[in-house]
C-alpha cells in the first residue's frame, strides 16, 4: 500500500451496533478488493465519556487485528463541535442527525486534507447531514444500512407517504390503518419503526430528511442478502419506492457479522478462549431443544414483566436459556446485571432446575446461536441480532421494543416466515401476557408454525452461507461495489473555507 492508494473515507456514530457493522463491512471490503484500497474512520466525538471509552477499546482491537491482516485501517479523530442546544429529543432519528450536523465542515476539512484519492465518504444511515461534506468536494457519497432492505425501502418511500397522508393525521387512521410498500404485505402502521409513529413530533420530519436525502447518494450498502428479501430489493432497484425515479444503486453485501470473516483471521491469531458457562450448559441439552431469550444491550425488564415472563417459561414445559437483564446504571443506557431474587417469582428456580438457565449478564449470543442444542430464538429484532439467527439457521419469536424492531418483525414473519408471531402490547411498554408469550412459545417450539419456521430459517441459513461464498450473491454486490469505488475515485476539490 502506497499514499496514493485511493481511501474509503468512513463516518460511522459511536453507537456500538452501529459502529462495529461499519468497521465489519469496511474491513470486507478491504478483503475483497482486487486492487489496493485503504480505510480512513473518521471518528466523531462520542456524547458521553463511557460510550467513548468503548469506541477507543473497540478501535485499538481493530487496529491490531487490522495489523495482523495487512489491512491499511488508519483512525482520524475529529476535533468536538457545538452540540446543538436541544434539552430533549422525540427520538433517535433526531438525536442523531441534529448532532452529527455541526460535524459537516470538520468532516469536509478532513477528507479534503487527505494526500490520495478519495473513492467515497460512506456516512451512517442517520448521518445524512455529512453528504454535503462529499458533495462540497466533489467526492462520490454512499450511505450505509446497518438494517434491512425493507427498511431501506422505507426510509425511500417516507416522503412519499407523507404527501399521501396530508391532512389525514397518523397513519393508523389511514387506508384501514396499513401502509403499502412496494415488495412487502400491507405493513400495519403499529408496526411501522418509532420515527414514524407519531407524526408530528421532530424525529418524524428528521426520518422523512434522511430518507430524502437518500436519493443524493452514489449508493446504498445494506446489511442484507438478496436472498432475503429479493421482492423489497426488486422493487427499490425499480424505482417504485421512488416514485417511479431510479434509486440509487443498493449494494446487498451481508451478512456483515464477525462470525463470517473468522476464516480470514491467521492461525496464529486464532486463541483458544475458554468456554462460556452458557455454552456449557448447552452441551447437556438434545439437540434443537432449547429456547433462547436475549434482548440486546439496552432491553431490561421490570420486575412485573419478568414474573410474567417466567411464569410463562415454567408453564410451557420447554427448556430454556434466558439471559435476564436488569435497569441501567447511573449515566449508562445499557443494561445491567439482572438481580435474579427480586425479577424471579418464589420457587421458579427450583421448579426449572435442570431444564432451564437464567443468566443475569452479558452473555456470547454468537456462541450460543451457533449451539446445537438451540431450537429458538426470542430476540427483540434488532437487525445485527436477526442476521445472527439466521446465520445459524434459528427460527424466532419477536418481542420487538424501539426503533425499527417493530418493522423488522413484521418482516420476519409475513414476508420471510422464519419467525412466529406474538402479540406485543406497543403502547404499554411492549408488554407479553405470561398465556401470549406461552403460546408463543409452544407454536415455536412444538407446532406447526414453529415447524414451518424452522424449515424457513434452514433455508435462509444455506443462502446466507451460499451468498458471502466466492461466487454468491453478496460477494458480487461486494466486488460490483469495489469496482465503482475505483472508478469514482477523485482528489478532493479544495474548499475555500469551512462555513
Amino acid at each position: 500500500m502506497t499514499s496514493a492508494d485511493p481511501t474509503v473515507v468512513l463516518v460511522p456514530v459511536w453507537g456500538i451496533g452501529h459502529f462495529l457493522p461499519m468497521i465489519e463491512a469496511g474491513k470486507r471490503l478491504l478483503a475483497r478488493s482486487s486492487r489496493p484500497l485503504t480505510l480512513t474512520v473518521l471518528i466523531m466525538p462520542a456524547p458521553t465519556e463511557k460510550r467513548g471509552s468503548e469506541i477507543a477499546q473497540h478501535i485499538r482491537e481493530v487496529e491490531t487485528e487490522s495489523a495482523g491482516l495487512g489491512l491499511a485501517i488508519r483512525f482520524h479523530h475529529l476535533p468536538a463541535a457545538e452540540r446543538p442546544a436541544v434539552a430533549t429529543y422525540t427520538g433517535p432519528e433526531e438525536f442523531i442527525s441534529l448532532n452529527v450536523q455541526p460535524y459537516v465542515p470538520h468532516v469536509r476539512a478532513a477528507v479534503s486534507g487527505l494526500a490520495c484519492p478519495v473513492a467515497a465518504v460512506v456516512v451512517d444511515i442517520f448521518c445524512t447531514p455529512l453528504l454535503d461534506a462529499a458533495h462540497g468536494l466533489g467526492v462520490p457519497a454512499y450511505v450505509y444500512l446497518i438494517c434491512s432492505a425493507a427498511m431501506c425501502a422505507l426510509l425511500l418511500r417516507s416522503p412519499a407517504l407523507d404527501d399521501e397522508a396530508a391532512g389525514a393525521g397518523e397513519f393508523e387512521d389511514m387506508d384501514g390503518g396499513a401502509v403499502h410498500l412496494p415488495g412487502l404485505p400491507p405493513v400495519p402502521a403499529s408496526c411501522l419503526p418509532s420515527g414514524l409513529v407519531d407524526r408530528k413530533v421532530p424525529t418524524y420530519r428528521w426520518f422523512l430528511y434522511n430518507g430524502r436525502r437518500y436519493t443524493e447518494a452514489a449508493g446504498i450498502i445494506v446489511n442484507t442478502v438478496a436472498e432475503l428479501e429479493p421482492h423489497v430489493l426488486a422493487a427499490i432497484a425499480d424505482g417504485r419506492c421512488t416514485r417511479g425515479s431510479r434509486a440509487p444503486t443498493v449494494y446487498a453485501v451481508g451478512p456483515v457479522l464477525a462470525a463470517t470473516i473468522t476464516a480470514t483471521t491467521p492461525p496464529e491469531q486464532q486463541q483458544e478462549q475458554p468456554e462460556h458457562e452458557c455454552v456449557r450448559w448447552l452441551h447437556s441439552q438434545p439437540p434443537a431443544s432449547v429456547l433462547f431469550l436475549c434482548f440486546g444491550s439496552a432491553r431490561f425488564f421490570t420486575a412485573q414483566q419478568a414474573h410474567e415472563a417466567a411464569h410463562a417459561l415454567d408453564h410451557s414445559g420447554h427448556r430454556f436459556l434466558w439471559v435476564l437483564r436488569g435497569p441501567p446504571e447511573h449515566g449508562t443506557k445499557l443494561s445491567s446485571d439482572g438481580d435474579l431474587a427480586e425479577l424471579l417469582p418464589p420457587g421458579f428456580s427450583e421448579r426449572t432446575k435442570g431444564r432451564g438457565l437464567v443468566w443475569p449478564r452479558w452473555a456470547p449470543q454468537k456462541e450460543i446461536l451457533a449451539h446445537a442444542a438451540v431450537g429458538g430464538f426470542v430476540t427483540h429484532c434488532g437487525w445485527n441480532s436477526v442476521l445472527e439467527s439466521l446465520w445459524f439457521g434459528v427460527p424466532m419469536l419477536p418481542w420487538p421494543w424501539a426503533a425499527e424492531q417493530h418493522y423488522n418483525a413484521f418482516t420476519l414473519v409475513a414476508a420471510m416466515g422464519v419467525a412466529v408471531a406474538m402479540e406485543v402490547r406497543r403502547k404499554e411498554d411492549n408488554f407479553v401476557e405470561a398465556v401470549e408469550l406461552e403460546r408463543a412459545v409452544r407454536a415455536l417450539m412444538g407446532g406447526a408454525e414453529g415447524r414451518t419456521a424452522r424449515e424457513k430459517a434452514t433455508e435462509m441459513k444455506a443462502a446466507c452461507r451460499m451468498a458471502v461464498e466466492e461466487g454468491g450473491s453478496s460477494y458480487q454486490s461486494l466486488q460490483k461495489l469495489c469496482d465503482a469505488l475505483h472508478q469514482g475515485a477523485v482528489l478532493p476539490r479544495m474548499f475555500p473555507q469551512d462555513t
